[in-house]
């Protein structure tokens, strides 16, 4: 557990964060932070798709995707 002064800021207050607990904690320049009664949470910002490149390239569609097949706007209608 680390004490800290809470500074003045204008109308607001901050607090300062040595750099080695930003990189514990995984803090960037962004963050969310949720208030209760007496406590101040602050987590990285929510990244909704994080995972997803490694997950779609890891991903073995064999099996899963039906065959191409010839529509009837590829038969009658398209051209070159």
């Amino acid at each position: 557990m680390v004490r800290a002064k809470l500074v003045k800021i204008g109308n607001s207050r901050g607090v300062r964060l040595a750099k080695p607990m930003l990189e514990v904690a995984g803090l960037a320049d962004e963050v969310e932070i949720e208030v209760a009664p007496g406590v101040l949470t602050i987590r990285p910002l929510a990244q909704p798709r994080a995972g997803w490149a490694e997950a779609a390239a890891a991903f073995q569609p064999e099996g899963l995707i039906d065959e191409m097949t010839a529509t009837r706007f590829d038969d009658e209608e398209w051209s070159w």
